[in-house]
């Protein structure tokens, strides 16, 4: 039972109440092995306490060592203080069209990440601007021509892989034609196969085919593809189309399941039944720690119950300590009296981006 704790601890992602790790926190993570956190602004001040927290997150670790992630996207999502970079948002980039200066711009981002021990980043968005009236992607997007999305947002990849942070493209099989926001309710796009096929999928195909470390689904439901559940939750959009025809064996993550998209229409254990056995590898809870000890105890009962869940649990698991085992080898950080020289020199990327559209 130990071991398997440890392996369903390793597919469960969770946030932080402050700026350091709480009391209660830190006993919780004696009894809950949570493989990965990921970081919102509330957790970050400055970049001496930034690496302070994320040494003591990899220190409380164990033997596995974490994932410690972030959205850190630019534009309207940007969570890191200043110095660090305020980087312009993606559709800058895409206006520019140069790719070297998407990879630099990617490697710019890995280079202040790294430097505090951030080693996972939520990014590139690979959405297409498929809708302008997409209230949630918009400037998140590079483009609306799904061949752009597809070139600068492998440059993007490449950098940060390059600069020393995991990339995780989001979010599979797109959400840039969604009317509704999946962070207040269950947005459905009504496209056809062939339709998915030709603007939303490309840059997910590409990125698959081409071994991006990890991918991030999207709460939308594709009537298309499978008219009961949304795509985080669905074994056709996971299991048979991302796992099958593209033939993807990364780490795919859900995104927060606390969004309302899923929260107010799933119970805790039902999400997580669902998304396991579609093939989900990473569970993600962001801001209630509580619904994440609910999951992993779940997914417990279940795996010691069900040999279908024991072996998707197993499955996870290789993926997540291969995935770390290449790039988590020790804590990256930067010593503290250095960091001034490594966070926020990158205004000329910044004014090359802003200069070139």
């Amino acid at each position: 039972m130990a071991y398997l704790r440890e392996q369903i601890g390793q597919m469960i992602m969770v946030g932080l109440e402050r700026e350091e790790l709480t009391q209660e926190e830190k006993n919780l993570l004696q009894i809950y092995p949570f493989g990965g956190f990921i970081l919102f602004s509330h957790n970050l001040k400055e970049p001496k306490q930034i690496l302070s927290l994320c040494r003591a997150l990899w220190e409380t670790s164990g033997e596995i060592p974490p994932l410690i992630a972030i959205d850190q996207e630019g534009g309207r999502v940007h969570l890191l203080p200043p110095p660090f970079t305020h980087f312009p948002p993606v559709a800058a980039l895409g206006r520019a069209g140069n790719a070297d200066l998407a990879y630099r711009t990617g490697a710019a981002m890995a280079r202040e990440l790294s430097a505090v021990g951030i080693n996972l980043n939520f990014a590139p968005v690979l959405d297409v601007n498929s809708n302008p009236s997409n209230p949630i992607i918009g400037d998140r997007s590079l483009g609306a021509d799904p061949n752009e999305v597809t070139r600068l947002g492998w440059e993007m990849v490449c950098g940060l892989r390059d600069g020393g942070v995991i990339p995780c493209v989001k979010h599979f099989p797109g959400h840039g034609d969604t009317a509704k926001d999946s962070h207040l309710e269950l947005p459905v796009v009504k496209k056809t196969l062939e339709e998915l096929r030709s603007t939303e999928l490309p840059p997910f195909v590409h990125a698959c085919r081409n071994q991006v470390e990890t991918l991030m689904t999207a709460h939308v439901l594709y009537p298309a593809l499978d008219a009961s559940h949304p795509a985080t939750l669905s074994a056709w959009i996971v299991g048979e189309l991302l796992r099958g025809k593209l033939g993807y064996d990364g780490v795919v993550f859900s995104d927060d399941l606390e969004m309302k998209a899923i929260g107010e229409n799933y119970s805790v254990e039902d999400a997580v039944g669902l998304g396991v056995l579609a093939g989900i590898d990473v569970l993600l809870f962001g801001h209630e720690i509580e619904k994440a000890v609910a999951a992993f105890d779940f997914l417990c009962r279940e795996a010691e119950r069900s040999p279908e869940v024991r072996e998707r649990v197993e499955e996870s698991y290789r993926r997540i300590r291969s995935l770390k085992k290449r790039n988590l080898t020790d804590f990256d950080g930067t010593p503290r009296e250095k960091l001034e020289n490594l966070t926020g020199p990158h205004g000329k990327i910044v004014a090359e981006i802003q200069g070139s559209q």
